[in-house]
């Protein structure tokens, strides 16, 4: 049965949560020692962030902690502390209230954030997510890092669009279930074959200590992106800071075959899903050009997708025919 967050207090409530991740609640953000700091503030809004018909709470938390996570991680930070605000109804349990905080304590244990601060406040609308994190770069990044130019390398980490494939069989299946006559039980979808794309989805993977694997191997990257809302929104924002063109080439833009499958059956361009899809979790950095070698000898799970160009050329992606296409990304002037 599922205990109501009045019975006990939210104090007896947080006093809970921390006791058993054996932290400390500790509010607000502070900075020590030397090196470039850098902080991420996100809010996530259920029916507009997330849909907690098919998103399970301790997926949820690790999922949005992650989120913000991946930001410091762009930025070549190491995370430090998070600092969460949960806007709750009175629809939500103690036992709500606890997967939620699992996951994210799950998620800044495996990164490494040894600060974490909790306060719980009411909402009249569903469930609100606020997550401020920090971290630190050390000082050897900002010194090192150089102005991205002309024909520094874009790398990726990891395979697009199949998030976005995972959404769709989960919006599927959601349909299908609130189209279920009054009167009869609904069915369990099947979602084996599916496993992949809606695991992407539900469940993102970051692997801790990226921009240790980079600073060990020598190369600080000029500038990251944490890929969360397409390929295309993250071309348009190293365009807009850099001041240089985007070159991507189509033929190198990492795609799984479980997203290729899914794209044929829903009769859309798996292309299109990796350049305007969504919560990939994905990291683009910009690498000086000089480290082609090592990233092609070191970082051979990294995908080498592009490059800087003139500004003139724009935002495109290259056929493999060597056509260019322009770039076009929610948000931005078409």
């Amino acid at each position: 049965m599922a205990t109501e967050i009045s019975s006990i207090g939210k104090q007896a409530l947080l006093s809970r949560l921390f006791e058993s991740s054996g932290r400390t609640n500790e509010r607000g953000c502070a900075f020590s020692g030397d090196g470039d700091f850098s902080t991420v503030h996100k809010v996530f809004m259920e029916k507009v962030d997330f849909d907690l018909t098919y998103n399970p709470l301790r997926h949820l938390g690790h999922k949005l902690a992650l989120n913000v996570i991946g930001e410091l991680y762009a930025r070549m930070s190491t995370p430090v502390g998070m600092d969460i605000t949960v806007a709750l109804s009175n629809r939500f349990s103690v036992e709500d209230v606890q997967d939620l905080w699992e996951g994210i304590s799950a998620a800044a244990k495996e990164h490494g954030a040894a600060h974490l601060g909790l306060d719980l406040i009411p909402s009249a609308a569903g469930m609100v997510v606020s997550i401020a994190a920090w971290g630190s770069a050390g000082k050897d990044v900002a010194q090192k890092r150089k102005n991205a130019q002309s024909k520094d390398l874009l790398v990726l980490s990891g395979d697009l669009g199949a998030a976005y494939m995972g959404l769709h069989v989960l919006e599927r299946e959601k349909t299908a279930f609130e189209g279920t006559p009054a009167g009869t039980a609904p069915k369990q979808p099947d979602l084996t074959q599916y496993k992949y794309i809606v695991g992407e989805y539900l469940s993102p993977y970051l692997k801790p200590g990226i921009p240790g694997r980079f600073s060990e191997a020598g190369i600080i990257p000029c500038g990251g992106y944490f890929v969360s809302r397409g390929l295309g929104e993250a071309a348009k924002r190293i365009a807009a800071d850099t001041g240089l063109g985007v070159k991507i080439y189509i033929g190198r833009i990492p795609i799984a075959s479980k997203t290729f499958e899914m794209a044929q059956e829903l009769n859309l361009d798996p292309v299109t899903a990796a350049v305007n899809g969504g919560d990939d979790y994905r990291l683009l950095y910009i690498v000086p050009l000089e480290f082609h070698e090592t990233l092609r000898r070191d970082f051979q799970d990294w995908d080498i997708i592009g490059h800087l160009a003139h500004s003139d050329v724009g935002e495109v992606l290259v056929t493999p025919e060597g056509a260019e296409i322009g770039i076009h990304a929610q948000g931005y002037e078409q």
